[in-house]
């Protein structure tokens, strides 16, 4: 490869790795039939006029493995947290008690094993698409340096390297995607 045209492939990998991390975020979000406090983290609330975390709008504990109580800290934003959580689609009903919500995690019939390996897999599909668009980005690049004078070999070379990088990262989703699938099927 000629040292004339170079292609950030570092950073093409930066943001697969971004697009799997994020992956690993919303897979953490799937609960098992196990109360866990990252399953409330993409929650969203519409709070002072934006979208925030619920972490920043309450604590969110764990006191028994079958619930979850988010003690929020403003009394005004009670209503909104509760609407976020039930908007969520993580199939908690949250049950108010003053400013602190519990949600008791009921166990995983079979129907809802079904809908969240369904979830997980819309997840890995988002994940897929994001993988390709960094490839498109790079392959973008490349046709830029083909246009500026890259060897056909050159531009060959990188966009083989391209397109290993985006199959290893495709591969990791679909693996990804396939152990979160075993451990939601899990009784």
């Amino acid at each position: 490869m000629s040292d004339d045209f170079m292609i950030d492939t570092d950073d093409l990998e930066r943001r697969m790795e971004g697009a799997m991390s994020n992956l690993k975020t919303e897979f953490a979000s799937l609960r098992t039939g196990r109360a866990s406090a990252s399953m409330l983290e993409p929650v969203m609330v519409e709070a002072y006029g934006q979208k925030t975390p619920i972490n920043q709008v309450g604590t969110v504990n764990v006191p028994e493995p079958r619930m979850v109580t988010v003690n929020v800290w403003d009394k005004s934003m009670v209503g909104a947290v509760e609407k976020a959580i039930r908007n969520s689609g993580l199939g908690i009903n949250p049950q108010l008690n003053g400013t602190i919500i519990m949600l008791p995690i009921p166990e995983l019939n079979e129907e809802r094993r079904r809908d969240l390996g369904r979830v997980a897999a819309q997840y890995a599909e988002s994940a897929r698409v994001s993988i390709r668009n960094v490839r498109r980005d790079g392959m973008d690049q490349i046709k830029k340096a083909k246009n500026d004078g890259m060897s056909e070999d050159d531009q060959k070379l990188w966009e083989t390297e391209v397109q290993d990088l985006t199959n290893t990262f495709i591969g990791n989703v679909d693996k990804a995607l396939e152990a979160k699938q075993a451990e939601i099927m899990q009784v």
